[in-house]
């Protein structure tokens, strides 16, 4: 199986960072069987996150056919200013939403054997492209009135499980998110063993159909 972490400009560090980690540790915890990686949908590049301009390598291109997880970070910068002037997280996130990157995800969320997950404002991202309608889901807090006027149908969980497609609250949520993707897959002790490992217990309540 395969976890590609996708990237873009103006990515929030945190939220790709932390299920990259998470499902890292996960993958050692269950003997190797997941590959992790970052990419983009312009293939390997440097890619400069929205804070402080960190810089992280996509290695690859996000290939929908991969089996497995795709796993959407949120943006960060600004949360409000003149969008003709600054990049503001609406702006990116807008931006994101019309990239080459949705086409591929849209193809992903058709393919039954991968699950599309998001952190923070990528599933705001994505809703904002279309690829929510009438789909239960969450995004950070200050987003979800948005979210719910896009078609998707706004859930106020911590993590939020619809099958084919997992979304996340808030920045931290971005671990919560790693920790049920690795119980849902490859049970309860891999979780554990990964809790244990970061000293870090899951929060909230996994909202399911």
């Amino acid at each position: 199986m395969y976890a590609q972490i996708v990237l873009f400009d103006g990515f929030d560090p945190l939220d790709a960072i932390a299920p990259f980690e998470v499902l890292a540790a996960g993958s050692d915890a269950a003997g190797g069987d997941l590959q992790i990686e970052f990419v983009s949908a312009e293939g390997p590049r440097e890619v400069v996150s929205g804070t402080l301009e960190m810089v992280l390598r996509a290695s690859a291109e996000l290939d929908p056919a991969r089996p497995g997880f795709i796993v959407v970070p949120g943006a960060s910068g600004p949360i409000e200013g003149d969008p003709d002037e600054v990049d503001t997280i609406p702006v990116l996130l807008a931006r994101f939403a019309e990239s080459a990157a949705i086409p591929l995800l849209r193809k992903a969320m058709d393919n039954p054997a991968v699950t599309v997950a998001t952190v923070c404002g990528g599933g705001l991202a994505l809703a904002m492209a279309g690829l929510l309608d009438g789909r239960p889901a969450v995004t950070h807090h200050l987003g979800m009135d948005l979210l719910e006027a896009t078609g998707a149908i706004a859930v106020h969980a911590r993590v939020v499980d619809d099958g084919d497609l997992v979304t996340s609250a808030a920045v931290t949520s971005g671990l919560d998110l790693g920790l049920h993707l690795l119980d849902r897959t490859y049970g309860a002790q891999v979780a554990l063993a990964v809790e244990d490992l970061f000293a870090y217990e899951r929060r909230g309540t996994v909202w399911t159909r």
